[in-house]
């Protein structure tokens, strides 16, 4: 188990910033954004500043072109793998983006599959999994595993996709707070569910909207709804030895609440594993 942050929480301007935010927040590694490294910033000069600095790339991620946050519905239609008109561009990306991850050497990338439908029956569901085989291809061909984003879908229905894709080796990045986020659930009750499947755990927080089908409010670590007690004492009861990556995407003290979330990292693990 170690512990790292989301370089795109710490909105870096290019690597060596990456770097600099890192070194600041305490932690010794990051999950890695691929787009950028493939769009602008270079996958050869990224790696030599991290790599410069000590600082272990534990995995990647992939943002899925076109998708929409600003509200709760223009994210159902725009995210993942679900809208029609980014699917070839997704496709194309995520194969240029397994080369990255082979020639970085990263083992993991995780990205949202989207809404993914809970009838058996929905031909869009039967399309989007189609498509998760396809991106799963793709990665797998550069011997680099992938794992799904959780909270667009709730923990039980998320089991049935992993259970049609086992072939695949898909499996869970695991983020209480989007459980909270989208109201998909306990998060608690959604680790254990999930826990067979987690390929590494988000540590984020968040607040639930008071209003069905309406955001709820990212927090900093700690000030949230997520029982931090309870999931530490559940990781540590099913043995789950997952990297545990911290992100932060709202707020603009971004290094500070990175840093007051691996200090509640440390305080309940006695320490911060390297």
């Amino acid at each position: 188990m170690t512990v790292g942050v989301c370089s795109w929480s710490l909105r870096p301007e290019g690597p060596d910033d990456l770097v600099a935010k890192v070194l600041e927040t305490g932690v010794g590694a990051v999950q890695l954004a691929l787009d950028p490294l493939r769009q602008t910033w270079g996958v050869v000069e990224t790696l030599a500043a991290l790599d410069g600095a000590g600082i272990e790339v534990l995995s990647g991620m992939m943002m899925m072109e076109g998708e929409d946050y600003s509200t709760f519905e223009t994210i159902q239609v725009t995210g993942g793998v679900r809208p029609h008109q980014t699917w070839e561009g997704n496709l194309e990306a995520a194969r240029a983006n397994a080369r990255i991850a082979r020639e970085a050497g990263i083992d993991l990338v995780t990205f949202h599959a989207g809404f993914i439908p809970h009838s058996a029956d929905d031909p869009e569901r039967a399309q989007m999994l189609d498509r998760l085989k396809a991106l799963s291809t793709e990665f797998e061909q550069q011997d680099c595993r992938v794992a799904l984003e959780t909270g667009q879908e709730s923990a039980a229905t998320l089991v049935t996709v992993l259970e049609e894709l086992e072939s695949h080796s898909m499996g869970v990045n695991f983020d209480p707070a989007n459980m909270i986020l989208y109201g998909m659930g306990d998060p608690i009750a959604a680790l254990e569910l999930l826990v067979p499947y987690i390929s590494q755990l988000h540590i984020k927080d968040a607040s639930p909207s008071a209003v069905a089908g309406e955001w709820g409010t990212e927090q900093p670590v700690g000030a949230g709804a997520v029982d931090w007690s309870a999931f530490f004492a559940l990781l540590e009861k099913q043995s789950l030895d997952a990297d545990l990556v911290i992100e932060r995407e709202a707020g603009d003290q971004r290094v500070a609440d990175v840093i007051q979330a691996r200090q509640m990292i440390e305080a309940q693990l006695g320490g911060i594993p390297r």
